[in-house]
């Protein structure tokens, strides 16, 4: 099984509610032919979550920090 990096970790700022934010490193890796997004605390870097996106998903920066904001909102706080 084959994986490769797509993206590489980038740490960022997630603006979650009103003057809310929640800081995360992430990055998108590919596993054979899945792919996933993986969430990490930038402090001690343990795991958040990780997101396994839709076939033929691949996105801009920009929407990454937009499902980024969604898992921390509805999954990770839920």
């Amino acid at each position: 099984m084959s994986s490769a990096t797509l993206q590489d970790w980038i740490e960022s700022s997630v603006r979650l509610k009103f003057e809310q934010h929640r800081d995360v490193r992430y990055r998108v890796y590919r596993e054979g032919g899945r792919h996933f997004l993986e969430i990490r605390e930038p402090e001690d870097d343990s795991h958040i979550h990780t997101l396994e996106l839709p076939d033929g998903m691949k996105l801009d920066r920009s929407s990454y920090e937009v499902l980024l904001r969604y898992v921390l909102l509805d999954i990770v706080a839920a």
